[in-house]
């Protein structure tokens, strides 16, 4: 019956005890809860994002007969930062987040994510926070820390620094992997992606959360480059028994070189045929004012809960899916 929850009674129960775990987890430590916009004038340039819009007449600066663009949040990362420049210390936010994209056992394109920024942490300090984290939620051994490029090296034998198209070819060629969309993405970085996500990804984290890090520049998003090795930026994912859970940064907060990326984003867009995007300009105007040296991370509630409650899908653990919404 389409009516009914997905979530059970149980299940509910477990997800509120998680969320005060998490709570309390940050209360320890002096980090404060905040709250930010779920709609926004702004939203992100990134050519794997999409955001969910809606129409708004009422703006303060335009006339109540023109309607605007308003967008979903795919993560509340821009009005974090916009508080951090603002004079605030160390924040969390458990959010709403949403996405453009296809519903799947992992994903709902409305979902919980947890959101914090630590001034004065790098990204390593980062790694062991979110690592306590997991510890405490879901009980599990220490976790590990890799590069990009060892994983690249230890699973399929090649460099991703130096390794070219036909080599990155030549290897999907021998996983098996090689289909006619690849043979024709003239994008390195896209090869890249692609074998990360289907050779490398399901050999880690499979015992103990895996913590990746040093991903190449053209991934850095919104990460600082690295300063001994220009190739690399100062980001990390973590993985565990199969499941993209985390993603961060040490914070770009230089605003000249951010709206340079979001730019080539857009350029990128345009030449994908894909509708660029407005700039943040509000976010912009934060990083010209300054935004303290950071470190920030993006955890996915749902997929932690799933892991916790050692269920398969996310329908388990959220109380209506977008096919019940």
């Amino acid at each position: 019956m389409a009516w009914q929850s997905t979530l059970s009674w149980q299940n509910a129960q477990q997800r509120a005890k998680i969320l005060q775990q998490i709570r309390q987890f940050f209360s320890d430590r002096d980090v404060i809860e905040v709250e930010t916009p779920a709609l926004s004038q702004g939203t992100v340039t990134d050519v794997h994002l999409d955001a969910l819009s809606c129409r708004y007449n009422f703006l303060a600066d335009s006339s109540n007969k023109v309607s605007v663009d308003l967008y979903l949040q795919t993560s509340p990362e821009f009005h974090m930062k916009r508080l951090l420049a603002s004079g605030y210390g160390c924040i969390f936010q458990i959010a709403k987040a949403f996405r453009h994209e296809e519903a799947g056992r992992y994903h709902n394109p409305e979902f919980t994510l947890l959101e914090w920024y630590r001034l004065g942490f790098d990204h390593f300090q980062l790694m062991d926070e979110v690592a306590e984290l997991l510890k405490t939620i879901l009980g599990c051994v220490e976790p590990s820390q890799v590069t990009y490029q060892q994983l690249f090296i230890k699973h399929v034998g090649v460099d991703p620094f130096v390794a070219t198209r036909p080599q990155l070819l030549a290897l999907l060629t021998k996983q098996n992997k090689l289909s006619a969309w690849l043979v024709e993405e003239h994008n390195s970085n896209i090869l890249l992606q692609f074998i990360f996500s289907e050779i490398i990804e399901p050999k880690i984290g499979n015992k103990a959360p895996c913590f990746v890090y040093n991903f190449p520049k053209s991934q850095a998003s919104l990460a600082k480059i690295c300063a001994d090795d220009d190739r690399v930026a100062q980001r990390f994912e973590c993985y565990y028994r199969g499941v993209e859970l985390v993603n961060g940064f040490n914070e770009l907060t230089n605003a000249e070189n951010q709206t340079q990326r979001f730019q080539q984003d857009n350029l990128q867009r345009s030449e994908l045929s894909l509708l660029e995007k407005p700039i943040d300009k509000n976010f912009i105007s934060a990083l010209v004012h300054g935004l303290p040296q950071c470190s920030g991370v993006a955890l996915g509630v749902d997929r932690l809960i799933m892991l916790a409650l050692e269920v398969d899908n996310i329908e388990q653990v959220i109380s209506f899916p977008i096919d019940r919404s």
